[in-house]
């Protein structure tokens, strides 16, 4: 006698009827394959960031570390601010700067419980205008065009010596009060800007972001006759000094980059410290986006200029993981790239070579200093932290760790 089987689907949907639903899943998973493919755990990082959060915010970046395993949650917060408060429980923080890693990882050593550090992108600090001021500079003599590819020129360089003469009252030889300094309107020959702000470059809270401590440094440099200070006394009288340069207008506690990039931007601060890769990754989205560069916005670098180097600090051995990851992966470090960050090959310098060459595929004129300009020092850390306070009257927050 012959037996008749029914379709195999026939014996799906009967079987998928007699079964509860968790056992209908094991059934399909079986039947699929899934089964057999391993389950990589996830791993949630807990980590405070400043402005670097940038790179671990973007989708494709957060896509390649579930790839790994890693899902990165992040409590948003200045350099400073992360240095000076309690990361207990966190597995990772990233300031921006150097100085704020410094008093981490000083702070660490203290307590017995070392970290490692990981520098996997650098990106320098700049001052962002736009054009019109740009080329107010550039006709007051404190300018510079920068050699870039074509078109109107996107890149400056600006003498910081000539530009803080003009915060304080003195051009062309002569000189004003300094409390009272020169405005925009006053030095435009040509109308083409009306602001009666005085010349002065905004930063975030100095008290939290290591691009204002950074910019700080930069101006105590200069103020020095290009030399750090290397004694209390010497800080304390240089930042009394210094101060109405970086206050006169107030202390924004926003992100600089994102006022810059608003469509206010120009009339809140003609010129604010921001970071290259900020600007860079502007500059990406606005040519994807549009098919032509933003020309109105330009970059000036301090003829007297400071490379920052954001470290990443890891606090735990799953913050190690990730620092190791960030810092070798080639996915990732071509990605950092794509954001406008200067990456760093693993055991290496920072990289430009790659930079240069994606951004111009994409035409978008490559920032090109001169290795003439003078490198700034940072004074050292106590004296910075001195010098901090007394500019931006800082809350004392010792004994938060």
């Amino acid at each position: 006698m012959t037996v008749t089987r029914p379709p195999r689907r026939h014996l799906r949907r009967a079987l998928a009827a007699a079964l509860p639903v968790p056992v209908i899943g094991l059934v399909l998973l079986v039947a699929s394959g899934n089964l057999l493919l391993p389950v990589r755990p996830v791993v949630t990082i807990e980590a405070k960031m400043a402005s670097k959060r940038d790179f671990f915010q973007d989708p494709e970046v957060e896509r390649l570390l579930m790839k790994h395993g890693f899902r990165v949650h992040i409590t948003n917060m200045g350099s400073r601010e992360i240095a000076k408060q309690d990361y207990d429980g966190y597995d990772v923080v990233f300031p921006s700067g150097q100085p704020a890693a410094d008093l981490i990882s000083r702070e660490r050593a203290r307590a017995n419980r070392p970290v490692l550090l990981y520098r996997p992108f650098v990106s320098p600090i700049v001052l962002a205008t736009y054009r019109d001021y740009a080329e107010v500079l550039e006709a007051e003599g404190a300018a510079g065009r920068l050699p870039d590819s074509g078109g109107p020129p996107m890149y400056y360089t600006l003498d910081m010596r000539k530009f803080l003469d003009l915060a304080l009252g003195k051009r062309k030889g002569v000189q004003r009060d300094p409390e009272d300094g020169y405005r925009w309107d006053e030095i435009d020959d040509k109308n083409h800007v009306r602001n009666g702000n005085k010349i002065l470059a905004q930063t975030s809270d100095i008290c939290e972001a290591n691009s204002a401590g950074t910019y700080l440094g930069l101006v105590a440099f200069v103020e020095h006759g290009n030399d750090a200070p290397d004694s209390e006394a010497e800080a304390e009288q240089l930042a009394r000094k210094i101060k109405p340069l970086l206050v006169e207008q107030g202390l924004p506690s926003s992100e600089r980059a994102e006022t810059y990039l608003s469509p206010d931007g120009q009339g809140i601060a003609p010129i604010s410290v921001i970071y290259e890769h900020q600007f860079l990754a502007h500059q990406l989205r606005h040519k994807a986006q549009k098919g032509e560069t933003d020309d109105e916005r330009v970059l000036l670098y301090p003829s007297t200029r400071f490379v920052t180097e954001p470290q990443l600090v890891a606090l735990t051995g799953d913050g190690a993981r990730l620092g190791e990851l960030v810092s070798e992966d080639p996915e990732l470090q071509h990605r950092a790239m794509e954001l406008g960050f200067r990456a760093r090959s693993a055991g290496s310098g920072a990289s430009s070579d790659e930079l240069t060459r994606f951004l111009t595929e994409r035409q978008i004129p490559v920032p090109t200093t001169s290795s003439d300009d003078t490198r700034a020092v940072l004074p050292s850390l106590p004296l910075l932290e001195k010098m901090i306070e007394i500019v931006g009257e800082c809350p004392d927050r010792t004994g938060s760790q």
